[in-house]
């Protein structure tokens, strides 16, 4: 028999391991797909799971309908699905006329109540395959996984052996599927998206068009992403066989998933909305609690767990969903496990978000109570038996005391190591006065108080053991960087006899799918910076005016000369990082003791002003008072604000750079810290700690960049290998490297200079993301190299992908450090960084890298700032439209008039004319010359500007409501077509005053 290597044999697979487990077979045709097309519900299988489980409840609300009951229901029900969300009504039902129709049956904790296993086990789960959803459109779903007549789970599947990988999965479900059709809308039918292969699953909550976020669901293959090779069946077999098991799914249902709600806030500090998020958990979190869960539940209390998650794991949640859990869990006699859940922890977000969630998931208050008082108030939470009690490392020490007189009660302690310094939390010996020293003896002073600190680890370990064994308590540790200490109490013992830790999300697993950035990609000491810019300093060719030559003066640096060191960071980050991250990439000076940093916050002052710098200011943080000669120095007076805002007051545009002693170098959380520049001693788990304050990510930050003016590379990367298996950290101390790339790659004929200068004109213009034109015609461009590579063997495919990617890599690292002017290499890195994007992946590909948008802006910039030379090569181009336009524009502007009328009136089935479209212009004109509209325009991102918009937008309409009030009331009365007009026109606004 020939196999089946086509995505409906993977897909007969799937579904027969579906069948196999307890769902049914369904097939969607005739009324039942009329309707399901209707309510994005199997409304056939709804009511025979109503009246199968509620038959009393179904006639109750008959006698008050009437004979039309059914579609009365069934509308409360879409409403409430609609109003209150899916997951609230699978959680608690949907109220109706004095009745609570329950959707789902949760499996119950214990078998005593029968009449609860009873309905848990009337649940109806079924599979559909192929499912047509819509009258618009012949498109169909892969598999579609319902329960009680809702589609919970849909998932897209895709073969590499028809050509078709996950990312077609996830562009599918991306593109093609409309987030305004009511199966695809937000918390509404469906709880998640997985877009599937037999190597790699992928998840989303939310379908929104291009702005889709997509996360690995992957178990890990050997510490890296993806997943490993399993005996004779799929790698993703897991998603089916356990994953998506009824119980399983319904566990996940009831007890992981949450939305999750975040404050809006502009760059002013105002709260200008809210921010909704359907929290799915990723692989490794539901693989961790379950895990923790059944060995408590076999072993019971008194042992200890270690779990080494990597920043980038999500350990807030881990740690929810963790404490709620083991709050739950009974023994097999039906009683709690644990009197109390205790969280110690720093971790300012982690006690309001654990509330919002163990909320949403028990639905009443008081589970959770947060120690913010005092020591009586903990004592009253240990005694009440609160459930989950969250408290602070202060308390440790009282709570291993109260504890240990109460053993006839038991107790789970799970201890957040992470964030251990937020706010910047030091030893005493780091707030004493430091007084008349020089910045040699300051640096030991400080250097010795630091090695003396309670460190966190050693401070927790230490208590426990002078507590002796308490077989009441079981400890969860959760920390990514484990001291020995930390790994020889808290380790599970393996078959070596050895300690390891009981779950692991590796550094590099975070890495490599996206959730930190690698802070040694760009890692470079100051001699090999010192060389690169040199060297370009040197090369004729590059432009007098460039300001490198400030870098490149000083061939070595003296261990204490404050002075060289601010004029090299000053003006590094001036020219080269302040424009990343849309302009607002900050950094972070790592000083050697609290003196030195006294005196870099002087000279760095002194320095911008000298030089008439408005857009740069700096914070300094240091703990105590700090002398130098007669002066008394603290963090406040110098910053001229509290210790408490400095978090705040340094992640608004205001303040760019962070000069710190100690303080902020560890658990400090800024996704917009780009930058750091170490001038002080690391290594081990300090150098870990410090560098990985640039890890976290945000939009808008593809790269870090960190200049060591003390450390070598030796010594970094024997502090990482530990924690993940480093191959990143090299050197690159010649810019011609350059060019034996360059002549590694053009044998293989890949493209013609002619593609290359297409390519690069259109980037001048403003790069393909300005237009749909641009990007039609970059992919006809890039595309003819993509057809002459796959004609490439299998083993040259990878050698030129090899080195192209390097290519680009070692180009924009040597451009964080220089302006390395040769029009040729500038242009094949432009080209290179698209044609990487388009090229087929195999399954050994790394993530390519790809040129940021800063890099892109910094040629645009070159080609203004160099005058004629780039402008003969490209024709000369118009680089700044202005805003009177040519009979052309004007042109222009009447088919975009047009197309928007037609579109318009095709959609929501209108006859509107031009003239009332002038209608909606002139609400445009209102807004455009509105100052708070123009202000939150300029000062926020796209995303932050829309929910500003949308607040005031309906009072604009209504001021212009006699003007045209045909139109004016289709937008007040219909919601779809307010939200049409409504999003096409912010972002015209928000695109005309950022112009």
């Amino acid at each position: 028999m020939a196999i089946d290597a086509t995505e409906k044999g993977l897909e007969t697979n799937i579904e027969e391991s579906f069948l196999m487990s307890g769902y049914r077979k369904r097939i969607l045709e005739g009324e039942a797909s009329r309707l399901f097309k209707q309510y994005a519900i199997d409304v056939e299988q709804l009511f025979m799971f109503l009246e199968d489980t509620q038959s009393k409840s179904l006639q109750a609300l008959e006698k008050s309908y009437g004979a039309d009951y059914r579609q009365k229901v069934l509308n409360r029900i879409c409403d409430q699905l609609k109003s209150q969300g899916l997951i609230h009504c699978l959680r608690h039902g949907v109220k109706d006329r004095g009745v609570t129709l329950k959707l789902i049956y949760n499996k119950p904790f214990t078998t005593m109540n029968q009449l609860m296993n009873e309905l848990y086990r009337k649940n109806r789960f079924a599979v559909s395959r192929q499912v047509y959803y819509s009258d618009k459109h012949n498109n169909s779903l892969d598999m579609v996984l319902f329960v009680n007549g809702l589609p919970l789970v849909v998932m897209e599947l895709k073969n590499q052996f028809t050509g078709q990988t996950v990312e077609h999965a996830v562009k599918q479900l991306s593109k093609d599927r409309d987030p305004r059709e009511t199966l695809f809308k937000f918390n509404e039918r469906v709880v998640v998206y997985f877009a599937v292969d037999p190597d790699e699953v992928y998840m989303t909550t939310e379908l929104k068009k291009e702005k889709t976020k997509f996360l690995p669901f992957n178990r890990g293959n050997n510490g890296g992403k993806g997943n490993a090779v399993v005996y004779n069946n799929y790698r993703t077999y897991y998603l089916w066989e356990e994953i998506l098991q009824p119980d399983s799914l319904l566990d996940i249902v009831f007890r992981f998933v949450f939305v999750k709600k975040d404050e809006i806030v502009d760059s002013n500090g105002e709260t200008i909305g809210e921010r909704k998020m359907l929290i799915f958990p990723r692989f490794h979190q539901l693989d961790v609690v379950r895990k923790l869960e059944e060995d408590v539940r076999m072993k019971s209390v008194g042992h200890n767990y270690l779990i080494q998650h990597s920043a980038g794991s999500g350990k807030t949640n881990s740690i929810s969903w963790l404490a709620h859990r083991l709050a739950k869990l009974h023994d097999e006699d039906n009683q709690a496990v644990f009197s109390s859940v205790i969280v110690i922890t720093d971790r300012r977000v982690l006690d309001k978000q654990l509330q919002d969630a163990v909320y949403q998931l028990e639905h009443k208050a008081g589970m959770v109570e947060r120690i913010n008082k005092d020591s009586n108030q903990l004592a009253q939470a240990i005694n009440g038996e609160t459930r989950i009690i969250i408290t602070t490392l202060q308390k440790f020490p009282f709570i291993m005391e109260k504890v240990a007189d109460l053993d006839r009660k038991k107790y789970a302690v799970i201890i957040d190591e992470a964030h251990s310094s937020q706010g910047g939390k030091t030893s005493t010996a780091l707030t004493n006065i430091l007084s008349d020293k020089t910045l040699e003896d300051a640096y030991e002073e400080d250097r010795i108080a630091e090695e003396n600190m309670d460190n966190l680890d050693e401070q927790i370990v230490e208590t426990i053991m002078k507590s002796g064994k308490q077989d009441n308590i079981s400890f969860f540790a959760f920390t990514a960087t484990p001291k020995p200490k930390t790994i020889e109490k808290f380790g599970t013992l393996g078959t070596d006899g050895k300690p390891h830790a009981f779950h692991e999300y590796t550094m590099r697993q975070a890495i490599e799918e996206g959730f930190i950035l690698d802070v040694l990609s760009n890692y470079t000491t100051y001699k090999t910076f010192y060389q690169i810019a040199k060297k370009v300093d040197d090369d004729p060719l590059v432009s007098k005016k460039q300001a490198t030559k400030k870098l490149a003066q000083y061939v070595s640096l003296h261990p204490h000369n404050i002075a060289q060191k601010t004029e090299i960071i000053v003006e590094h980050y001036r020219n080269f990082i302040r424009k990343k991250i849309g302009g607002r990439a900050k950094a972070m000076v790592v000083t050697a003791s609290r003196l030195h940093a006294v005196r870099y916050k002087i000279a760095f002052d002194q320095y911008i002003n000298k030089m008439g710098y408005d857009d740069l200011k700096t914070v300094v943080a240091f703990s105590g008072i700090v002398k130098d000669g007669e002066i008394p120095y603290s963090e406040p007076d110098m910053n001229g604000f509290s210790e408490k805002e400095l978090p705040d007051k340094f992640n608004s545009d205001e303040y760019k750079v962070l000069l710190v002693a100690e303080k902020y170098q560890t658990g400090f959380d800024e996704p917009l810290l780009h930058t750091m520049y170490v001038d002080k001693p690391l290594s081990g788990i300090k150098a870990v700690q410090t560098l990985s304050r640039l890890n976290r990510t945000c939009p808008g930050k593809d790269d870090t960049f960190v200049l060591d003016f003390v450390n070598n590379h030796e010594e970094i990367k024997a502090s990482f290998q530990p924690y993940y298996e480093t191959t990143g950290l090299e050197e690159v101390t010649d810019p011609n490297i350059l060019y034996d790339l360059q002549a590694e790659i053009e044998p293989y004929q890949i493209f013609t200079e002619e593609e290359v200068q297409a390519v690069n004109e259109l980037e001048i213009k403003g790069g393909f993301k300005k237009s749909t034109k641009a990007q039609m015609q970059l992919n006809a461009w890039v595309d003819k190299g993509v057809e002459r590579f796959k004609q490439l063997t299998k083993e040259e495919k990878e050698a030129f992908k090899a080195a192209a990617t390097k290519y680009v890599r070692t180009y924009s690292f040597i451009l964080q450090i220089a302006t390395f002017i040769d029009v040729g290499l500038h242009k094949q890195y432009i080209y290179l960084s698209y044609l990487l994007r388009k090229l087929p992946r195999s399954n050994t590909d790394k993530d390519v890298y790809l040129a940021d948008d800063v890099a892109l802006q910094y040629y645009r910039n070159q080609l203004i700032a160099e005058g004629g030379i780039e402008l003969e090569i490209t024709g000369g181009v118009d680089l700044k439209p202005t805003s009177h336009g040519t009979g052309g524009a004007a042109e222009d502007e009447k088919v975009r008039l047009s197309s928007v009328l037609d579109k318009l009136n095709e959609r929501f089935g209108t006859d509107f004319t031009e003239t009332d479209f002038l209608s909606r212009e002139q609400v445009k004109e209102d807004m455009l010359n509105s100052e708070d509209i123009q202000q939150k325009a300029k000062n926020n991102t796209r995303d932050n500007f829309k929910f500003a918009f949308e607040k005031t937008f309906m009072n604009f309409v209504i001021d212009r409501m006699n003007s045209n009030e045909k139109f004016f009331m289709k937008i007040l009365e219909n919601d779809d077509f307010r939200n049409f007009i409504m999003d096409d026109m912010m972002n015209e606004v928000y695109d005309e005053v950022n112009r």
